[in-house]
């Protein structure tokens, strides 16, 4: 027997174990990680403890609020001054349109400032959504190219920010605001009410 024929089966043999190696040592790797108690939720941001990226973005158009004002725009310079809730949202995105309930109910809330970046989102698509379920934002800014999105670490929609009154990130809430975690959420916005340290 010749020595390329007996590798031939060596090879193939590899060729099959290989990938069942591959998937075991992930699966270990992703059953470690859902052991380890941490929330598999939770995504960390580099921008935690840091001032809000500048930007300056445009008015949905001819967006009005429950009482008929026109609902401005936003920049990073309307984050100053107060506890501001900053939540990306689009039309587009069915877990948007499941939290939009729980943002309608934070924004009764005495105290809470929350606006919207509407996401990669055609401008006419987001003013229905919002004209068909309700504003729940004190201002809504176009961020149409995604650019605000990427300087703020933004994964996906929805993505909701707690903004100091200093300008500060406070924390990242990854996912949807829910019955389940509203509690949370609003002793979070309540807790960045203090000045963070430097």
């Amino acid at each position: 027997m010749s020595a390329t024929s007996t590798s031939a089966p060596v090879r193939r043999s590899l060729l099959v174990i290989a990938p069942v190696l591959v998937f075991a040592a992930l699966a270990l790797v992703f059953f470690i990680r859902l052991r380890s108690g941490a929330d598999p939720s939770a995504i960390p941001s580099a921008l935690i403890g840091r001032p809000v990226p500048t930007f300056a973005l445009e008015p949905l158009p001819n967006l009005v609020g429950g009482e008929g004002q026109a609902i401005p725009g936003l920049s990073s310079a309307d984050l100053k001054g107060r506890v501001t809730v900053v939540n990306f949202w689009a039309s587009w995105c069915a877990p948007c349109q499941i939290e939009h309930p729980q943002l309608m109910r934070l924004a009764r809330e005495p105290g809470i400032n929350l606006v919207g970046i509407d996401y990669k989102d055609a401008p006419e698509n987001g003013r229905r959504f919002l004209s068909r379920s309700g504003v729940p934002f004190q201002a809504v800014g176009m961020d149409s190219t995604g650019r605000t999105g990427i300087d703020f670490g933004v994964y996906g929609v929805p993505e909701t920010f707690i903004v100091g009154p200093d300008g500060v990130i406070r924390d990242k809430l990854v996912g949807i605001v829910t019955p389940e975690n509203y509690a949370a959420v609003l002793q979070k916005i309540r807790a960045a009410g203090t000045v963070a340290r430097p």
